[in-house]
């Protein structure tokens, strides 16, 4: 708790309004480093702090008074960006730091209004961004603090030339923050290239407090069978679960067969509009629909209590991707599970990766509307004997 101490009064104040009743090891560790200015390259589970590690040093360290864009935060994703500036806009009340979101898919013109007023904080998503630096509307050699938010997506070749035009434009004494639940050493070695001497923070998820038991489990089911089996997880009671496809055709696929089926599910993906994403958001974090399923771009950098499991749809490709989807479950002192419908062709790929889980995964079928321990040949065995 001793860098609160550091911090002015009127954040001192609101960090105590807000109830937390002890900080994050990501937190004791990267805000002293972002108020000495430092170049930082962290690594941090989802939902173990990492938004406010970063936005208390920004709200520390900018001048309201000074009518000129201080610092920039950019996201891979519409929601990310969204919820990093409602954090913002909840600790600026009632102060002078002023905060724009600047993201794709939202009214360019109004946009273009509010950097007329000279906002203290940008947010922003790499293309919006991209296209207002290019049209000369935005200018980034004011820039003092830039944080990349789930670096490792913003540094993948899908977006990399993008970022390195942006962070090029920047004064070369300004401070770059990346942070992300995984940082790979290509992505590592990208950033140390646009850094000045990087310092290396990470926290795993057993430095972590509040994380509750997590249960690693897999269903084997035919690849054609999936969607049947996700609309049978969707009625299963109390269910709460954050459902990960590879591909978005094959998720648009399973929500035509699912909403002609009446599932109590909902999807998220990058072709749909704000207003359709927000809806569906809503749906779920009301627990009118038991299951969203997303891709893992569209479910980057969400934040959602209480999610009782989530579901691989289809196995991840890497453990790094395993465990980062795997990371919205447990949390909060909550136990959770994870679930992995297993098509025989992945197997072996699942196999090798889950060895290096804390635990065995155990296997599962759904019986009598629950999930439950053993194979379908246990339960058979166990109903003839009756």
């Amino acid at each position: 708790m001793t860098f609160i101490k550091e911090l002015s009064p009127i954040w001192q104040e609101k960090w105590e309004k807000a109830g937390f009743e002890a900080t994050m090891p990501i937190q004791d560790q990267m805000i002293p480093e972002m108020l000495a200015g430092n170049d930082i390259v962290a690594e941090s589970p989802t939902g173990s702090g990492k938004t406010l590690a970063y936005v208390l040093p920004i709200l520390e360290r900018v001048n309201p008074e000074k009518p000129a864009i201080q610092a920039m935060i950019v996201a891979p994703s519409q929601e990310l960006s969204m919820q990093i500036v409602n954090v913002l806009r909840e600790w600026t009340e009632g102060t002078a730091i002023t905060v724009t979101q600047l993201i794709g898919g939202a009214n360019m013109q109004r946009q273009l209004e509010k950097l007329k007023k000279k906002p203290t904080i940008v947010v922003g998503t790499p293309g919006r961004l991209n296209e207002l630096v290019k049209t000369k509307k935005l200018k980034m050699h004011e820039i003092r603090m830039l944080v990349l938010d789930e670096g490792d997506q913003l540094m993948a070749r899908e977006h990399r030339n993008i970022m390195k035009d942006l962070i090029e434009k920047t004064q070369h004494d300004r401070q770059l923050v990346l942070v992300s639940a995984t940082i790979t050493e290509e992505i590592e070695l990208v950033a140390e290239r646009l850094m000045q001497h990087p310092t290396r923070l990470k926290v795993t998820a057993e430095d972590l407090p509040m994380f509750g038991e997590v249960t690693h489990s897999f269903i084997k089911v035919d690849e054609r069978d999936k969607t049947e089996l996700l609309r049978s997880i969707s009625h299963i009671p109390g269910m709460k679960a954050l459902a990960f496809v590879n591909n978005l055709d094959q998720l648009l696929m399973k929500e035509n067969k699912l909403k002609f089926r009446d599932a109590k599910i909902v999807t998220l993906h990058s072709e749909m509009k704000k207003d359709e994403r927000k809806k569906a958001l809503d749906a779920f974090r009301k627990g009118e629909v038991a299951v969203l399923i997303a891709t893992e771009v569209a479910a980057r950098g969400l934040d959602i209590d209480l999610v009782t499991h989530v579901v691989h749809v289809d196995v991840p490709q890497t453990i790094e991707q395993y465990l980062h989807r795997s990371g919205r479950t447990g949390r909060a002192g909550a136990d959770g599970e994870v679930l992995t419908l297993l098509a025989y062709a992945d197997e072996r790929h699942y196999k090798k990766f889950t060895k290096e889980l804390p635990s065995k995964p155990v296997q599962k079928i759904i019986h009598g509307g629950k999930l439950i321990e053993g194979s379908s040949k246990t339960i058979a065995a166990k109903g003839n004997k009756r």
